[in-house]
């Protein structure tokens, strides 16, 4: 019976003709029966070694940048080192210190 053949059908006809179209939606939102990927294995293994080649680049990306920050803090600390030596060379002893304070004062002296 379809839908539109309601007219003169009895109470239990009508009923039954929604059901049938209440199933038939119905129908349509139950899940097909999937049909089994025969590549899916192979995509996974495919996806792994991906996955393990872009982690190596990557490591190995990790690796040349914290050799270059090694290098760069070793060339930063020899310079500063460098440069305390010199400061510490130019600096004056305590005693070539105080021989120039006293000539200064000697001479303050002697002009007064």
């Amino acid at each position: 019976m379809a839908m539109n053949d309601t007219k003169g059908a009895g109470l239990a006809d009508r009923l039954k003709t929604a059901a049938e179209a209440k199933q038939a939606l119905l129908a349509k939102f139950r899940p097909k029966p999937a049909v089994a990927d025969p590549l899916f294995a192979e995509r996974g293994v495919e996806a792994a070694a991906e996955l393990k080649a872009v982690r190596a680049e990557r490591q190995a990306a990790r690796t040349v940048r914290k050799a270059a920050a090694d290098a760069v803090a070793a060339e930063t600390a020899a310079a500063a080192g460098q440069r305390a030596e010199r400061k510490r060379a130019k600096a004056p002893t305590e005693a070539e210190a105080k021989d120039r304070r006293d000539a200064r004062y000697a001479a303050r002296k002697s002009r007064q």
